[in-house]
C-alpha cells in the first residue's frame, strides 16, 4: 500500500549476497507492521518472526533494534518489543512536521528542469486521474494508497536523499495511526481540489504557490481527520 513497502512476496533471501541478514528481516518485519499483521499496541513475538522466516534471532534483534529507531516500535524491558500506539499529540507533531516537508518538496519540485517537471506533471496527472475514479466507486483503501504515491512522487523527484529518507519515517509511524481508519470514506472530494491545485501549481512553474498549497493541503488534512474522528463517519483525506 506505501509507495516504498517492501514486495513481501519475493523471497526473503533472494539478495542476501547484497543486503544484510538483519535488513531482510527488518523488511519482512516492516511489511507485516505496515500491512496491519501486527497492529499498533501489539506485542512483536521474537521467536515466532525467527520461526516464520527460519533464521536465528539474532537477526530478529538487531532488525527490531533497528525498528525501534525509526519510532514504529517500542522495547519495554523485561516485556518485549511492541508496535507504537500514537497518541493525538504525536500525531499533530508529526502532521507538523510533514506539512513542512511537503511544502518544501513541492517549492524544490516546481524549479525543477522544464523537462523534468513536466515529467513529474505528467505522472501526477495520471494518479490524480486514478484516484478520481477510485473516488467515484469509493475505493477507500485505493484511493488512499494512489494519494501516497502522489506525494511521494514529489518528494523523489527532489533528488533530496535526506528529505526522502525524513519523510517516508513520518508517514510510516502516521500509517500506523490510520491503519484502523483505512476502511472509511475520507473526505476525498476536497482532497483532489486541493491535489488538482498543487498539479497547477507545479505545470506553472510557481514555487511559492506550490509550497502554500502543499503545506495547507497536509495542515488541513490533519484537521479534517481530527473532525471526521470526533464525528459518527470518521475520515481523513492525506
Amino acid at each position: 500500500m506505501l509507495p516504498w513497502t517492501p514486495d513481501s512476496s519475493a523471497p526473503l533471501l533472494a539478495s542476501v549476497r547484497d543486503t544484510s541478514l538483519a535488513k531482510l528481516v527488518r523488511d519482512e518485519v516492516l511489511s507485516m507492521i505496515l500491512g496491519g499483521e501486527i497492529g499498533p499496541g501489539q506485542r512483536i513475538n521474537e521467536p515466532d518472526v525467527a520461526s516464520r522466516l527460519r533464521v536465528s534471532r539474532v537477526p530478529v534483534r538487531e532488525a527490531l533494534r533497528e525498528l525501534e529507531s525509526t519510532g514504529l516500535v517500542r522495547s519495554r524491558k523485561h516485556v518485549g518489543v511492541f508496535v507504537r500506539t500514537l497518541q493525538p499529540k504525536e500525531v499533530a507533531d508529526l502532521y507538523d512536521l510533514r506539512s513542512a516537508l511537503d511544502g518544501h518538496a513541492a517549492w524544490r519540485a516546481a524549479v525543477l528542469p522544464d523537462p523534468d517537471r513536466r515529467l513529474l506533471v505528467d505522472r501526477l496527472a495520471g494518479l490524480l486521474r486514478e484516484m478520481r475514479a477510485q473516488a467515484r466507486r469509493r475505493e477507500v483503501q485505493r484511493y488512499y494508497a494512489g494519494n501516497l504515491s502522489f506525494h511521494w512522487a514529489i518528494v523523489e523527484a527532489v533528488g533530496n536523499e535526506h528529505l526522502v529518507l525524513s519523510y517516508r519515517g513520518i508517514v510510516q509511524q502516521l500509517h500506523l495511526y490510520r491503519l484502523k481508519n483505512l476502511s472509511r470514506d475520507v473526505g476525498m472530494r476536497a482532497s483532489i481540489a486541493e491535489h488538482d491545485g498543487i498539479v497547477a501549481a507545479l505545470a506553472a512553474g510557481d514555487a511559492e504557490r506550490a509550497r502554500r498549497l502543499s503545506f495547507s493541503h497536509v495542515s488541513d488534512a490533519h484537521t479534517r481527520l481530527v473532525a471526521r474522528l470526533a464525528g459518527p463517519a470518521g475520515a481523513e483525506s492525506s
